[in-house]
């Protein structure tokens, strides 16, 4: 032993022992290593994102595709490179992948039953990329909130509220619950009814109500609108008035008839009763 420790202590080249000769050939290992897995990383990041951008292009140069589900393979194919970057990694300091990819899916299996619930919402989002049930820019109601879908990942859906706020819902809610898609239809119908004194003349109140609807640029001839008496109310003959709409209109013509038809009546001289009581008071 003292003989091999002076022998490793003896100086042998440029002043150094070979000893320090092995600690710095380990320390320029070392370096080397790290710099090598710096680089992969970053190499596997610029071209995750690059394949990403690729195929989402795709998408966005043909209006026929689905913009959602090419974010969604981009997503995974980014997923994939960034993958094989990090498996280059441990092989670089010498790490033997395929035990580790065994004890991945041993893991993998216990996680996969601690988190039930996560990966329902996993399962609801890749069922919603691939059904397409919604998609990106869709105005829709689910799970009891109205909102544009904004993006749409593996795990949650966020769609931008009436006001502009930001609703993040869960998959399994999304997939799990009744979906209103607005958006999918050109055209929507708009519904009102209105409510006229039972002294009016019906036949001069409903062409007051089609005059004043259809006169507007945005009510659609095709179909036909349906204006007639529905319901003998307690205080109103109501009139059930149904016209065709584009969906991108549908919201502020709906309000805007309201009001119209309520000035049109009142020009008209056709007034709009509403509840009242009458106390009769019995003599003492």
């Amino acid at each position: 032993m003292d003989t091999i420790n002076t022998f490793l202590s003896t100086e042998i080249y440029d002043g150094k022992s070979l000893s320090d000769l092995l600690t710095l050939e380990f320390l320029a290992s070392v370096v080397g290593n790290v710099l090598a897995a710096i680089l992969i990383l970053l190499i596997g990041l610029m071209v995750g994102g690059w394949v990403k951008r690729r195929i989402v292009n795709v998408a966005e140069r043909h209006e026929s595709l689905d913009n959602t589900l090419f974010h969604f393979l981009g997503n995974i194919a980014r997923y994939i490179v960034l993958a094989f970057a990090a498996l280059f990694v441990l092989n670089t300091f010498g790490v033997q992948t395929t035990s580790i990819v065994a004890a991945i899916g041993a893991a993998g299996l216990a996680i996969g039953l601690a988190l039930q619930g996560t990966l329902s919402n996993v399962a609801a989002g890749v069922m919603i990329i691939i059904f397409r049930p919604i998609k990106l820019g869709d105005f829709v109601e689910v799970a009891s909130v109205m909102g544009t879908v904004k993006d749409i990942t593996l795990n949650t859906t966020e769609l931008a509220g009436m006001s502009n706020t930001q609703i993040i819902i869960p998959n399994s809610e999304v997939w799990g619950n009744i979906i209103t898609n607005y958006s999918v239809y050109d055209t929507r119908r708009a519904e009102w009814v209105f409510g006229v004194d039972y002294g009016a003349n019906l036949k001069a109140a409903e062409q007051v109500i089609r005059n004043t609807i259809m006169s507007d640029p945005r009510s659609l001839g095709d179909p036909e609108p349906f204006i007639q008496v529905n319901n003998l109310g307690d205080f109103s003959v109501d009139f059930l008035v149904r016209v065709w709409v584009k969906s991108a209109d549908y919201f502020q013509y709906q309000a805007d008839m309201k009001r119209r038809v309520k000035e049109a009546l009142d020009e008209a001289g056709i007034s709009i009763p509403f509840p009242t009581q009458t106390l009769i008071q019995a003599a003492e």
